[in-house]
């Protein structure tokens, strides 16, 4: 089977412009394609996950990936599903958090000189110094308004209002592959199917501008059984840094997958052979569950490593057999934090980030769902002492939420 069968049987593929040559290019490790990464924040997240490991799978095809860093459209914003405006970002900071993607792509793909090797560059090198009546003249003109305005990924913003500003964004995002074409030979996009419009926009530039084909193909979005993305929590994202998302949490996240969910993760995201999933297709109550643990397991031990994938794994289950562990998750409570020499429950839960606000905190003590130590705590002002916090305390919220406070 070559990649891109595996990448069908995976449920990975979207849309593609002409699958008889984009099949072949792939398969015969002849594609030099891109990926566009906007530098919004100093880290991935799961939204990227799924554009990483497909660069994964295509550069053990034998394929070359260039990660294109946003440091010329991150000055303006992508608006696709967005219904307002991004917040502007300084030169600095988009330096910064580019530097930042670098380092954890480096855990996916394999960086170097090689025929296959993947190159990072940055749009800003030619967007930022671009001449306005010249690139109007050059590249505007190969662009219908009438046909924009129609582009799925302007629908939501149309109806807040688009500005000027964001509406360039289509055709940045095409001269972006026209430039990578020209100076490195890439002849395919690749990308999330809500990029399927700037894409093709790409391509009819190479075309009208070049009279050379290139190719656009888009992977299938990373949602839940209910329709809604994948990757988020009561706190927001998941992060790939474990400064913003614990590799403790990170696990649990994939490890509290809803059960309809499990085995389409285990095919789009982990890299373990499809016969293998396919014997877990039946599997229910504790089977599925170990399928989870499999998941989240092969999914932390890629962003993070085995050795912390191993400790997540412990911790988790430590936790949910209710002994201690050293790897558990932990919130080391300060001296300033007490009041009246202890903590009331409240305050722990939302310290730890358990519960998203003081009245989230009382509500889930009050329906019965947290739980101090073995006891379950229905007392709102319930407070611990600091000798107690010293001990250290295991807090649970619900079933699968779990941490250690430590005075």
């Amino acid at each position: 089977m070559g990649v891109y069968e595996e990448l069908i049987e995976r449920g990975l593929l979207a849309q593609v412009t002409d699958e008889t040559e984009v099949r072949e290019m792939v398969n015969a490790g002849k594609a030099t394609f891109y990926i566009g990464f906007d530098p919004t924040a100093d880290s991935l997240h799961v939204g990227h996950f799924m554009a990483l490991c497909l660069m994964k799978r295509l550069q053990m095809a034998g394929n070359k990936p260039i990660a294109l860093v946003g440091g010329g459209t991150g000055m303006i914003g992508d608006p696709s599903g967005r219904t307002d405006m991004r917040q502007m970002m300084t030169k600095e900071t988009i330096a910064h958090n580019c530097d930042c993607f670098r380092r954890q792509m480096e855990r996916f793909i394999h960086f170097g000189e090689g025929s296959s090797d993947a190159i990072m560059v940055n749009n800003g090198d030619w967007l930022l110094d671009l001449n306005y009546i010249e690139f109007l003249r050059e590249i505007g003109a190969c662009f219908s308004v009438n046909h924009m305005l129609a582009a799925r990924c302007y629908e939501q913003r149309m109806e807040k209002g688009l500005t000027f500003f964001e509406f360039n964004y289509m055709i940045m995002q095409a001269y972006d592959f026209y430039r990578l074409y020209l100076d490195y030979g890439c002849n395919m996009q690749f990308g999330g199917d809500d990029q399927w419009s700037n894409m093709l926009a790409g391509t009819d530039l190479i075309r009208k501008k070049l009279g050379k084909d290139a190719h656009a193909m888009t992977i299938t979005l990373l949602l839940n059984s209910e329709g809604k993305k994948m990757g988020k929590t009561a706190s927001g994202a998941v992060w790939l840094d474990p400064n913003k998302t614990s590799p403790y949490d990170f696990y649990q996240y994939w490890r509290n997958v809803d059960d309809a969910d499990v085995i389409k993760c285990l095919k789009m995201l982990t890299f373990l052979p499809l016969e293998d999933i396919k014997k877990m297709e039946d599997w229910e109550g504790a089977k599925l569950n170990e399928a989870k643990e499999i998941l989240a397991y092969e999914l932390t031990k890629l962003v993070h490593g085995e050795e912390e994938a191993k400790k997540a794994q412990e911790a988790a289950r430590a936790v949910f057999s209710g002994a201690d562990s050293e790897h558990m998750p932990t919130y080391q409570l300060k001296e300033e934090e007490l009041t009246d020499g202890g903590a009331d429950i409240v305050t722990l839960l939302t310290l730890t980030g358990l519960c998203s606000s003081r009245g989230d905190a009382r509500r889930n003590v009050e329906q019965g769902g947290v739980t101090a130590g073995d006891e379950k705590v229905t007392d709102s002002k319930k407070v611990f002492d600091a000798e107690e916090l010293k001990k250290g305390l295991i807090l649970r919220r619900g079933k699968k939420n779990f941490i250690k406070v430590v005075l």
